[in-house]
């Protein structure tokens, strides 16, 4: 089944491919031969956060494996009805620090634009699962105010466009976005962050690419990848399009128990990402948004776990770990590299 869906998915468009995305916990299950004996499910989490996979994403999933790390990022598991002490809906203070809806000033020479509600996949440890997208999105309605703002302030130096995921907006759309940054004189960079190459590769093509470079500004990627086993090769085949255009290309992961709280796990990551020319660049630990305590690693272990990766590898191939407070100047560096 799962070879006749890749040849499937290789014929369509990835708004095709998007549009058919898993939206069901037990078609999700069945299709990597699994049931909803073997792994129950939340349907409260499910209706307050619906479940979305990609058929690209899920056929890295390893079969009749209820412990697969892939699954584990994206199944809605009993556990997030757990109600614990401290996991709240806003763990950030983000609806404190828009100065526009949408638009994000936390440090003081970025701003961070949430562009659109829609991502390509719910990674079920998001800690924009509760975000009120209705009221706070820089889409167009909103996106002259946000321009102004950036415009009026010369200490903003780069724009991060996030989400929900920017790339599920349409090239034009993109284009435009660039271009009316491009404009502002002191702003040097322009950011992306984004998990689409990773979840939907056939996104990044080479008119995308041509649309969004073509201006004076410095473009970088931030995918987001959290096992190795995320990255195979039609991510990587992306990923070169990406360096084809100058992009410069960062991860950051999310420190999550059952996914990638071994050693092993961590430097196995580092090293796919460094074959797939991706700098490995944050660990973060978890932030603690309702529903997601399941996942929670200890900043002890996690310590543990940098520390050995230092003494294993090349510091180059160790992300910095971090964690991101209310009102910090940036994140949080937790242990030196």
């Amino acid at each position: 089944m799962i070879h006749g869906a890749k040849q499937l998915m290789q014929s369509l468009s990835w708004q095709e491919q998007l549009s058919q995305a898993i939206c069901c916990p037990n078609k999700l299950l069945e299709y990597v031969g699994l049931t909803a004996n073997a792994i129950g499910y939340s349907q409260p989490a499910i209706a307050q956060f619906p479940i979305r996979v990609p058929h690209t994403f899920a056929n890295r999933i390893v079969r009749n494996d209820p412990d697969d790390p892939i699954l584990r990022q994206v199944f809605p598991y009993i556990d997030e009805e757990n109600a614990v002490s401290g996991f709240i809906n806003d763990p950030l203070a983000e609806t404190s620090v828009q100065p526009v809806p949408g638009l994000l000033h936390k440090y003081k020479s970025r701003v961070l634009s949430i562009t659109t509600a829609a991502c390509a996949i719910h990674c079920r440890y998001c800690f924009r699962r509760h975000f009120p997208y209705h009221e706070a999105n820089a889409s167009s309605q909103h996106w002259q105010a946000a321009l102004g703002y950036i415009k009026n302030d010369k200490c903003i130096s780069e724009v991060i466009l996030s989400g929900g995921d920017p790339l599920t907006l349409s090239d034009r759309r993109l284009a435009a976005i660039c271009t009316s940054l491009a404009e502002i004189k002191h702003i040097k960079r322009i950011r992306f962050h984004t998990r689409v190459p990773v979840v939907l590769p056939d996104r990044i093509t080479k008119t995308l690419m041509q649309q969004i470079t073509d201006n004076n500004k410095s473009i970088l990627f931030t995918i987001h990848t959290n096992h190795a086993n995320e990255l195979d090769h039609s991510v990587s085949r992306a990923i070169n399009l990406l360096h084809d255009f100058g992009i410069v290309v960062l991860n950051q992961s999310v420190l999550l128990k059952g996914v990638n709280d071994t050693v092993a796990s961590l430097i196995n990551l580092s090293e796919r990402l460094i074959e797939s020319k991706v700098v490995p660049y944050y660990l973060h630990l978890l932030d603690p948004v309702a529903g997601v305590a399941h996942y929670d690693v200890s900043l002890e272990q996690a310590k543990i776990l940098i520390r050995e990766m230092q003494i294993s590898i090349s510091g180059y191939l160790v992300p910095k770990l971090v964690k991101e407070e209310i009102g910090g100047a940036g994140k949080t560096l937790l242990i030196a590299n």
